[in-house]
């Protein structure tokens, strides 16, 4: 399959001709829209009512991206390359829908990945110079799973070099992503071009990866709903790994419903990814039943001050206790402040890198270039940014937790016993005061300048917990500050408790409907 160069400059050159190519084909095709898309908001589900109508094709909405991303680029610099094949892939899908009257899950649903996730034909560089030319022979399987619902691979987004920044989302090859809500702040790191395209609506949803904050971070800065799963819910084969022992790729969406639904089909085994066979017999095959208005009754939320209150912007602590009397307004019981015993000692010495060792097995295994074999490979070939040269440099030297005095070993949240240790200590606090979830804002801060890289970073809570203790932990929009920025609250569940946290966030969400695009 050819691709489009990750260059720029030719990036912006062959979207003119996209577009007149794709408006060409919509106009001597025999579906013809009868309509024009609306793009803002645009749901699933209200997709599959308009392709079910005959409103438009999953082809005219392509086409209505396209035009989209066209209008918006470079100036929010989110979206890296463009899949040449998708008009094609929407007009096979089209073909298929009036051939059996039928939607798969996903059927024509546009989406845009995250440039660390494998895509066959397209390339995929982990926002590095050593991989700018390297497009898979195949898709990562969770990408064959969306491919199986229906979905089309859109775009590839922005991220930080090698997914090391959760500050902001920069990359060699195509530079800094900036907020939709104010150009001049960061939309957060690593996924941070995923979050920047989806809030303004250049595709239907999207996907990150977390490692420590990069799903929920940006998305909290972007206004959007945000899932980090179970550690082991979802396959991680096929995707460039950071700390593969934290990495989690998730959903990145405007609502908890659309959200849901691209969980749903990426769940499952996988025997590339070894640590899925923790959630054999523990997922389930319909999440959609979850989403309920009334799932804030009868529930019981803990709130942790130990993190709302460590110092706090005054507006962000304002809309997140706001936030907390809006789920107790909807039916639910506050437990407020959570004490969890020993919190800040056992989340010391969680951190532990095996950076190298990852990488150099991902290129061995997909890219298999003898020019990028290794770590000092990529720092040969070079990179425009200090912090990622330096981090790349670290990894030559570092490996294991990041404590000289602690000497057990690096695993993952089923095997490491400091991870368990922190695990137990949040569970068994949420089991003696029966919690469903415990609740804190995703950021105490906003989004920070993007000349401000250092100073201005501050208030990240995504880091510090679920990360570690492989628990799910779900952002929703909370608001925004009188800048208008946007501002996350956080739901962390126990493992494998998606069905809760759907319930809950589903029903924040709806109670409030915080969300609402940028003005572009």
């Amino acid at each position: 399959m050819p691709h489009i160069t990750a260059n720029r400059s030719d990036l912006l050159h062959y979207l003119p001709v996209t577009i007149c190519l794709c408006l060409f084909f919509a106009l001597t095709s025999c579906e013809k829209p009868q309509e024009k898309i609306q793009l803002e908001e645009l749901t699933i589900a209200e997709i599959h009512r308009a392709f079910q109508a005959g409103n438009y094709t999953s082809e005219d909405l392509v086409n209505a991206y396209l035009e989209q991303i066209e209008m918006l680029e470079p100036r929010l610099n989110a979206i890296t390359v463009l899949n040449p094949a998708a008009v094609e892939e929407a007009r096979n899908l089209d073909k298929e829908f009036r051939q059996t009257g039928k939607l798969r899950p996903l059927h024509g649903i546009p989406v845009i990945v995250k440039d660390n996730i494998n895509t066959a034909g397209i390339l995929t560089t982990g926002g590095s110079r050593a991989l700018e030319n390297f497009a898979p022979s195949e898709d990562a399987p969770i990408i064959q799973k969306l491919k199986d619902a229906g979905a089309i691979v859109l775009a590839k987004s922005n991220m930080a070099e090698w997914a090391f920044s959760p500050r902001h989302s920069e990359s060699t090859t195509f530079g800094t992503t900036h907020n939709p809500y104010d150009t001049a702040h960061v939309p957060a790191g690593s996924s941070g071009g995923t979050a920047a395209a989806i809030a303004a609506n250049m595709g239907t949803v999207g996907l990150g990866t977390d490692t420590g904050n990069s799903i929920r971070g940006p998305s909290s800065h972007c206004s959007l709903v945000g899932f980090r799963t179970t550690l082991g819910l979802t396959s991680r084969s096929g995707i460039i790994p950071l700390y593969l022992r934290n990495d989690v790729v998730g959903p990145m969406c405007r609502t908890v419903e659309d959200a849901t639904r691209v969980m749903q089909v990426m769940t499952g085994y996988d025997p590339a990814d070894p640590i899925t066979k923790y959630s054999e017999g523990r997922t389930q095959t319909d999440y959609l039943r979850y989403l309920d208005k009334d799932g804030l009754k009868n529930k019981r939320i803990g709130v942790l001050r130990i993190l709302s209150d460590n110092d706090p912007d005054p507006e962000i602590s304002a809309l997140f206790n706001q936030a907390v009397s809006d789920l107790a307004g909807q039916g639910a019981t506050i437990i407020d402040p959570l004490n969890i015993p020993d919190f800040n000692a056992l989340r010391q010495n969680q951190w532990c890198s095996v950076f190298q060792q990852d990488v150099e097995e991902f290129l061995a295994t997909y890219v298999k270039s003898d020019s990028v074999q290794t770590i000092e490979d990529i720092i040969r070939i070079g990179t425009n940014s200090e912090f990622a040269l330096q981090r790349l440099q670290n990894s030559l030297d570092f490996v294991g937790r990041y404590s000289d005095a602690i000497d057990a070993p690096c695993g993952d949240a089923y095997s490491d016993s400091l991870r368990i240790a922190f695990r137990n200590a949040i569970e068994g606090v949420m089991d003696s005061l029966q919690l469903d979830v415990i609740v804190y804002p995703s950021w105490n801060n906003p989004a920070a300048l993007i000349n401000d890289f250092q100073e201005g970073y501050r208030g990240d809570n995504s880091q510090i917990i679920s990360p570690h203790t492989g628990q799910p932990a779900f952002t929703v929009p909370m608001g925004f500050t009188s800048a208008g920025l946007p501002a996350g609250i956080q739901f962390l569940g126990r493992m494998y408790s998606e069905p809760v946290l759907i319930q809950m966030t589903y029903a924040y969400e709806q109670a409030t409907l915080h969300r609402k695009p940028p003005k572009l």
